[in-house]
């Protein structure tokens, strides 16, 4: 299993609109990918801005290339969500993921 990071930052006036792109268009559409399990959005306010982490679960990395192609580090930005986003980190970063519930 593989989680991928990734942060961008909104205005504060853009941040409920882009959590609301996020969870009703984004997230929907790779949920139809083959491969992905599912996906969390943390949020916080930092210094006049919205912060966003989103963490995106695949079941590999082939799922993650389905997803953002072979240079998979590159993040996928929708033109929403550029229109929304003030700043965003250029890499996505990939980590093994190994979960524990009690």
């Amino acid at each position: 299993m593989i989680t991928r990071m990734w942060r961008g930052w909104t205005a504060e006036a853009n941040a409920d609109a882009y959590e609301r792109f996020l969870r009703a268009e984004l997230f929907p559409e790779v949920a139809k990918l083959p491969g992905f399990l599912g996906a969390r959005i943390l949020r916080r306010p930092v210094e006049g801005e919205e912060e966003f982490v989103t963490l995106v679960t695949f079941e590999s990395l082939d799922a993650v290339r389905a997803f953002a192609g072979e240079d998979y580090e590159t993040p996928v930005i929708e033109p929403e969500a550029r229109r929304l986003l003030s700043r965003y980190e250029d890499r996505a970063v990939h980590y093994a993921t190994v979960d524990f519930s009690p």
